[in-house]
C-alpha cells in the first residue's frame, strides 16, 4: 500500500527499522530497555529546499533508501496503524 502522506520542502518520511528485542549475547530485552532504532527506510521524499535565489535545491536521499539519523531526530506519527518519523533532510546523517 502506498504512503499518502507527500512532505513539503527538504523534509523526509521514514520507516524505522524495528528495536531489537535480543541482545549481542542473547538476552531477551523487555521493550522498556529497547533503544530506539537510529536507521530506517526512507518511504517518502520532498521536492527540495527552495534557495535564497528562489531555485529548488533537489534532494540527495530518495524513496528506498536505507538511512541512519540520529538519536533524537524528527517527528513520530502514526499512519494507518504503522509508525513512521518525518525529519529534516539534514537530520540523516548516512545513506547505508
Amino acid at each position: 500500500m502506498a504512503l499518502k502522506v507527500r512532505p513539503l520542502a527538504d523534509r523526509v518520511v521514514v520507516e524505522p527499522a524495528p528495536a531489537e528485542d535480543v541482545s549481542s549475547g542473547g538476552i531477551i530485552l523487555p521493550d522498556t530497555a529497547q533503544e530506539k532504532p537510529q536507521q530506517g527506510t526512507v518511504v517518502a521524499a520532498g521536492p527540495g529546499k527552495v534557495s535564497d535565489s528562489g531555485s529548488t535545491v533537489a534532494m540527495e536521499v530518495k524513496k528506498g533508501d536505507k538511512v541512519l539519523y540520529g538519536k533524537y531526530s524528527g517527528t513520530e506519527f502514526s499512519y494507518e496503524g504503522t509508525e513512521y518519523l518525518i525529519m529534516r533532510e539534514s537530520d540523516i546523517l548516512a545513506v547505508l
